[in-house]
């Protein structure tokens, strides 16, 4: 069966039964939206307050290939396995995004026995999260031509405006637009472009803010454009964050669901990790941690993106602090690598498996070493590999002394990845986390951007046409030189070049464009040929995705 059919035929328990007899919250503190998800009540997270947090595992994987890892399969997987071990456990994941559900990915909900459901519902319009922050996004955007329109008395200068609309979906035909064509009432002709929703400064926002109060103070504080003497104009002085902060106002409230085997789930944002900064809401997480003994949650795409923003800019701004991390990894990820071609994955290549394992090494180096995390080796098990690969995998990871798991949980739901569950238990009691950031706060903004790029790229040097490095300085002398960076990069390879595999050193890393998330409080560069809005392939998911005769959702995987 694939994944949709696997979970169709999984029998639900009420979300409102389970959420009191897994973590012991009752009814009244849930707002149901039907029968199996619900939101957890603002006014009852502030009551926990004062318990001790739980432990947080932090999942994440190797540079992501055609031939898949796993990641969020392996979150819920190892949750499901801790809980079979009599550790209360929960999981803290994004919520998909609906571009990547009709493009290239399919649904994002985990796969085979180790899924969140109602898979449908999460993959597709779930409580609306998404809907009401695009919607605030544009209503932003919408106020600022709407200002200019009628006077334009905070001075915006037009060709300086950089408040982009948002839809979630793929849509390259979007990317650069021309707005208010049509005559005088409809206002001032200018370029304009769309982004995915997933990469809105709203989305950042709503994923690090730990309260309603301290949302509509970051909203405020975003940056829409620039007078002719390139002085900021703020979303607070179009009066625009208040009305933003009621459409967001029930989306703030964290989602909570269920794994196939019945352990919750807390779904809650969504920031792409190549183009955002990929993690869930902070409030989600610190929830989570008052209510479960263990935590896991995943960060986007490979370690170099995904984790590198959870510990520089989740972290950082959270005081959050993972116990301990998994990597995981497929062989047959690895074989590609290393120079297997995609279709020849099944069939046993020792080499190619050798050459590969240096992208594992490098995403454990730096988790142990730059992030100070005790961490474990996940291998998602596939029915072709080989035991000489798994031996020659073991073999060459034994100078790192780290613990290779096999995992099946795909397969086999929590009781193939309860090996792994205890892996994880023992390495959080015996290998306390040093914790520690890339870099400091106090760094310079372009030191930042090259100390992360030679540490966690092994790149050679930063570049940057005059142009950006002037915009950096600005940015550097009005007081954002405290601010981390968000680096939006190919999530294919270490390097900006998506075709660059394994683990390649000393290339060149440049930044092509510069902007400034004052409401996240955060620097994007973006590197290479990243698009903040990305377009759809040549054979869309979508073109698989269908209603059959019996109204049944088909085609999501």
């Amino acid at each position: 069966m694939g994944d949709i059919e696997i979970a169709q035929k999984n029998k639900m328990e009420r979300i409102a039964a389970l959420a009191k007899e897994k973590l012991g919250i009752s009814e009244e503190h849930l707002e149901p939206y039907g029968h199996y998800k619900a939101k957890i009540s603002l006014d009852y997270l502030e009551t926990l307050k004062e318990r001790p947090d739980g432990k947080l595992i932090l999942v994440t994987a190797i540079s992501p290939t055609p031939a898949g890892e796993g990641k969020t399969t392996t979150s819920v997987g190892l949750t499901d396995a801790l809980n079979r071990i009599g550790k209360k456990a929960a999981v803290c994941l994004r919520e998909p995004s609906l571009g990547p559900c009709f493009g290239m990915k399919g649904g994002a909900a985990g796969g085979g026995y180790a899924q969140v459901v109602p898979m449908e519902d999460i993959n597709l319009h779930f409580t609306g999260d998404f809907h009401a922050i695009g919607l605030a996004n544009n209503l932003l955007a919408a106020m600022v031509d709407n200002h200019i329109h009628h006077g334009n008395s905070l001075a915006i200068d037009q060709r300086r405006v950089v408040w982009r609309r948002v839809v979630d979906m793929n849509d390259r035909a979007l990317r650069e637009i021309t707005v208010a064509l049509g005559g005088m009432s409809n206002g001032f002709p200018r370029t304009d472009g769309f982004d995915i929703v997933v990469a809105s400064e709203v989305m950042a926002i709503f994923c690090l803010a730990t309260s309603l109060g301290e949302l509509k103070e970051r909203l405020g504080n975003i940056i829409v454009g620039y007078t002719r003497k390139r002085e900021p104009i703020r979303a607070r002085e179009l009066n625009a964050h208040g009305a933003m902060t009621v459409l967001l106002k029930d989306a703030f409230q964290p989602n909570l669901v269920q794994t196939l085997e019945g352990n919750m789930a807390f779904i809650h944002g969504g920031p792409f990790a190549n183009i955002a900064h990929g993690c869930n809401s902070v409030i989600a997480t610190q929830s989570a941690l008052k209510l479960a003994d263990y935590v896991v949650t995943e960060a986007g795409f490979g370690a170099d993106l995904g984790a590198e923003k959870f510990i520089d800019i989740k972290c950082r701004k959270s005081g959050l602090k993972p116990d301990a991390s998994v990597v995981v990894a497929t062989i047959r990820a690895l074989k590609y690598h290393g120079g297997a071609d995609v279709k020849e994955l099944e069939q046993e290549n020792l080499d190619a498996l050798e050459k590969g394992i240096k992208n594992l090494e490098r995403h454990v180096r730096n988790v142990r070493e730059h992030w100070g995390l005790p961490c474990v080796v996940a291998i998602n098990r596939f029915s072709a590999d080989t035991q000489a690969e798994i031996d020659l995998l073991r073999q060459k990871l034994g100078h790192l002394q780290v613990e290779v798991v096999l995992a099946e949980h795909w397969a086999k739901g929590g009781a193939g990845a309860e090996e792994l569950a205890h892996a994880v238990v023992d390495t959080i009691d015996k290998c306390p986390a040093s914790f520690q950031l890339t870099y400091e706060d106090d760094l310079p903004l372009w030191q930042k951007m090259e100390t992360l790029a030679k540490k966690i790229y092994s790149a050679s040097e930063v570049v940057a046409d005059t142009k950006i490095r002037a915009q950096v300085k600005r940015l550097q002398d009005a007081g954002f030189g405290d601010y981390p960076i968000c680096v939006a990069k190919t999530q294919y390879s270490f390097s900006t070049d998506a075709k660059l595999l394994g683990a390649p050193e000393d290339h060149v890393v440049k930044v092509r464009e510069v902007r400034l998330a004052a409401g996240a409080e955060f620097v994007i560069m973006i590197c290479g040929d990243i698009m903040t809005m990305p377009g759809l392939p040549k054979v869309p998911a979508a073109e698989r995705i269908d209603l059959d005769e019996n109204g049944t959702v088909v085609g999501l995987f």
